[in-house]
């Protein structure tokens, strides 16, 4: 195996051929969104995903965090699972379903219609997979509260074992509060992300997504991967954190795409 891997870098190629050049416990971060089903064209490329699971799994060092946003295909009428069955494969191998979060897509749905027996599909799985306990959980504080700054105190309250209600003290209540674990996030051309070149992929994910993960579960110097690299949103958000970061991407035409976009951002790389 070569264990030498050049950091800041796109390579054109099978991830499972980028993560044998990387030593076991490399990664600090993983940030992706696989194909899945048969909701997106990656040209035709396919992937082995438990051979892949394994990989990442073996490259991921211990308190790290793989990020996996998935959704699932409506097939013969019903939705697929696949979401599911990859979430259960993660923890067979030896990862923690550390959250399921939701990412809510704040743009333009296709509405139910009068042909549609199910509501419309605004939403797609988050899953947060650590490597044992997480190293770095930089938890985003940006929620605002509802009666912040009225000066009304909140009360502090723990119910007993007999059933009885015990106060603990009472706190002003902030201007904002940790997020809970649903985002609601701008998509779709123009908010996904102003780099026109990147919508010219398929199936590009919000850069804001990317950024609060990375933001989340990283600290600057990290090294942050995304075995699908796709238009290289993961890339762009994680030098713009001070990460360093590696992606695969298998199909040569998305690989333009993302050097195209990212050369304002390229830097050396470094040997590991």
């Amino acid at each position: 195996m070569n264990n030498e891997i050049e950091l800041n870098k796109i390579y054109n190629e099978s991830n499972l051929e980028t993560m044998a050049r990387m030593k076991d416990n490399f990664i600090d971060l993983t940030v992706t969104s696989p194909p899945y089903d048969n909701l997106r064209d990656y040209n035709g490329y396919s992937f082995p995903f438990e051979e892949i699971a394994n990989e990442l799994y073996r490259v991921t060092k211990d308190g790290g965090i793989v990020v996996w946003v998935v959704g699932d295909a409506v097939i013969d009428g019903g939705e697929s699972g696949t979401s599911f069955r990859q979430a259960l494969y993660f923890q067979k191998i030896g990862f923690l379903i550390h959250d399921t979060m939701i990412y809510e897509k704040n743009g333009a749905a296709y509405p139910a219609n009068a042909k549609s027996n199910r509501y419309s599909q605004v939403f797609e799985y988050m899953f947060i997979f650590s490597k044992g306990k997480p190293k770095t959980y930089n938890l985003l504080k940006d929620k605002p509260n509802r009666w912040a700054g009225s000066g009304t105190f909140g009360t502090n309250s723990e119910r007993q074992k007999d059933g009885t209600i015990k106060e603990r003290g009472t706190f002003i209540v902030p201007d904002f509060s940790y997020r809970n674990n649903i985002w609601k996030i701008n998509n779709g051309y123009g908010y996904s992300s102003e780099d026109d070149i990147a919508h010219k992929h398929p199936a590009i994910f919000p850069e804001q997504l990317a950024s609060d993960h990375i933001y989340t579960w990283s600290n600057e110097g990290d090294i942050v991967y995304d075995c699908f690299g796709g238009s290289g949103t993961t890339a762009k958000m994680a030098h713009k954190q001070k990460r360093n970061w590696i992606l695969s991407e298998i199909s040569s035409e998305y690989v333009d795409i993302a050097n195209k976009r990212l050369n304002p951002y390229l830097t050396q790389g470094t040997l590991f």
